[in-house]
């Protein structure tokens, strides 16, 4: 069975060094296993798809960029009949931070949020009341990496507003209220393997900056999580990423509420390094699903 690693064409947009390096790990450690398995860069366009049984996203890291190019991969690979591991229906679904509205309405928790639609006219002082708040987090509805992520203060609420409304013209929103657990606590991600927990960690911005993403300067600090603060992620999984290779659940802790921020299943960084017995973990979980 030929395996397809499925990573980018990094033209330098974002610091990838550390997700090279668990790719390639990860690869390594698949190939001693004895997968025929290579990384395949998901747009070549000088694939044939169809001598690959299983594709695997691990890395497609501009897939937000070139997001119609990206849905018309899907069906190519739908078409040709290529398993894809997420599956391609979860991976539709969960390219768009609209999937929040679902999960909150099967009764889940996540942070506060209001969604602003193509075109609409915005004004972001509205929401400081909305959410009893004095700092917003507002970023597109399909994004990562911190793209066009916007925090929002009375002090620069004019000019976040005058940026959004132009960038609004072209897709969807996400308001949400600043956790300032965030930068007390950090942001929790639970990383679950064919729905089984695996490992966790709890990721912090660098002093002066709200980003807790590792390329911005976030730190990581792996943690030993009690069985009830497990129980609380394994709902998200269990509900909304069945059949999933991988489930990163990402959010943080608010009076004693786990608050889910994102649901991450197309292309997080999993922290692979961080046990040993991690990768002995994807791997049994992937040869449970191909």
């Amino acid at each position: 069975m030929n395996i397809a690693l499925i990573t980018y064409l990094d033209k330098g947009a974002y610091d990838t060094t550390t997700a090279e390096s668990e790719d390639d790990k990860l690869l390594y450690f698949l190939k001693e296993k004895g997968l025929k398995i290579e990384k395949v860069i998901w747009n070549d366009p000088s694939i044939t798809w169809e001598d690959y049984s299983l594709a695997i996203l691990k890395s497609p890291w501009d897939y937000f960029d070139l997001i119609e190019d990206f849905y018309k991969w899907l069906d190519h690979l739908e078409q040709k009949k290529v398993k894809l591991i997420n599956p391609i229906e979860v991976v539709r679904w969960n390219s768009n931070k609209q999937y929040l509205q679902e999960i909150e309405t099967a009764g889940l928790k996540i942070t506060p949020s209001f969604f602003i639609q193509n075109k609409e006219c915005v004004n972001l002082n509205h929401f400081f009341g909305k959410f009893n708040t004095g700092k917003l987090i507002v970023k597109p509805c399909v994004s990562g990496g911190a793209k066009n992520t916007f925090k929002v203060t009375i002090d620069n609420v004019e000019e976040v507003n005058q940026k959004l409304n132009q960038l609004i013209q072209e897709e969807d929103f996400i308001v949400q209220p600043f956790l300032p657990e965030i930068l007390e606590n950090g942001e929790w991600s639970f990383i679950f393997f064919n729905g089984i927990y695996s490992h966790s960690l709890i990721k912090k911005a660098k002093p002066g900056d709200f980003r807790v993403q590792p390329a911005h300067g976030g730190s990581v600090y792996p943690q030993k999580p009690d069985n009830e603060q497990i129980a609380t992620a394994q709902q998200y999984v269990d509900l909304f990423a069945k059949n999933c290779l991988y489930a990163r659940v990402d959010g943080t802790f608010v009076n004693g509420d786990f608050l889910l921020m994102e649901l991450e299943l197309i292309e997080p960084f999993l922290f692979l390094n961080t046990e040993p017995q991690n990768y002995e973990r994807y791997y049994k979980a992937l040869k449970e699903l191909m």
